[in-house]
């Protein structure tokens, strides 16, 4: 039986498996750089964070229309489920979409149905994160801010921010993050990826992060990673995809286990499953080759989760009733 899990940062459009993005890809007549699964996998061989980009922005251009944007949210709670997905937030690019021709609305709208089908189809609570592009001007990012205050009572729940950090610093998008914030969504910037201590704390001061997505630069600097467990703000890790990306060289390097003995809580997340070659159950598994358990990353996930709290009250029953293995086990054994 798989144990129960959290997720909190994962990519909807990088969920998407190969022979289901060629089979949407067809049926919106959209060209990519690949035509067979076995093309697709040697694209994703990333060489570092930046290749990444480019190859994510050549392939999740097929995605197109609010029948592609439910159907992946769907397809992935489907996935999810079969690892012990109990709760996920699901980050998407919504100005993306919108740059490509689909509607504000028609964006919203897509991902908050395939919302609410994952829950009556598979017994996944999602909730939903719209990321605003560091590329795209802060007018863009207010906007974005706007509808997905306007979409709150659909199951939009936070703001967040990705994209390279070295190059687009957080503060010129604060206003955006104010708005949502004024809205009632939390903030979940991307930060301490790519670029190092420095995007941590602007996401801390510019943003008022509730959470960070991946966050692990943070070990970079002693003074910011005790701060960051005193304030008791969640990282949301994603260890194999941190290796894919070559933002750290091996996972025995993961600074994983130095943030968790630090008293950092640490959710355990895929990030893009689909073009890291990974799942839920495989995350878990590498947190516990470095000794962080599944009930560690549980309560890290339920801590930083923005959901309302019967959903918390409802997740830690979960919690309490399940018998957990150690993390020994769990390394050894993925579930």
């Amino acid at each position: 039986m798989a144990f129960p899990k959290i997720e909190l940062h994962v990519h909807l459009e990088g969920t998407v498996r190969a022979a289901t993005l060629l089979d949407i890809a067809k049926r919106n007549d959209v060209a990519l750089p690949a035509d067979t699964v076995e093309g697709l996998g040697e694209l994703y061989e990333f060489t570092d964070f930046t290749h990444f980009t480019q190859v994510w922005a050549t392939t999740t251009c097929a995605l197109r229309t609010a029948r592609d944007f439910r159907q992946i949210v769907v397809d992935y709670a489907a996935e999810a489920a079969t690892h012990g997905a109990v709760y996920l937030e699901g980050i998407f690019g919504a100005s993306d979409h919108v740059a490509r021709g689909a509607g504000w609305d028609e964006v919203f709208s897509g991902y908050c149905d395939g919302a609410a089908e994952a829950f009556e189809l598979h017994g996944v609570r999602v909730r939903l994160t719209p990321d605003v592009n560091r590329r795209f001007p802060a007018e863009v990012a207010e906007l974005t801010a706007r509808y997905a205050v306007s979409y709150a009572e659909r199951g939009v729940v936070g703001l967040g921010i990705g994209g390279r950090e070295a190059e687009f610093p957080p503060e010129p998008f604060a206003r955006a993050f104010q708005i949502a914030r004024g809205g009632g969504l939390g903030s979940v910037p991307h930060a301490g990826e790519a670029a190092g201590a420095a995007s941590v704390r602007g996401a801390l001061d510019a943003l008022a992060a509730d959470r960070l997505r991946h966050g692990i630069r943070a070990i970079e600097d002693p003074g910011l990673v005790r701060e960051l467990a005193d304030r008791g703000i969640v990282l949301d890790v994603c260890p194999i995809s941190n290796v894919r990306t070559r933002v750290v060289p091996s996972l025995a390097e993961h600074p994983l286990p130095d943030l968790v003995s630090a008293g950092v809580a640490c959710s355990v997340s895929t990030d893009d499953p689909a073009m890291f070659d990974t799942d839920l159950s495989a995350d878990y598994a590498a947190a516990g080759s470095l000794g962080v358990s599944a009930r560690q990353c549980f309560d890290a996930g339920l801590r930083g989760a923005l959901c309302d709290e019967a959903t918390r009250e409802q997740l830690q029953r979960i919690a309490e009733q399940f018998s957990w293995a150690p993390a020994s086990e769990l390394a050894a054994k993925p579930g």
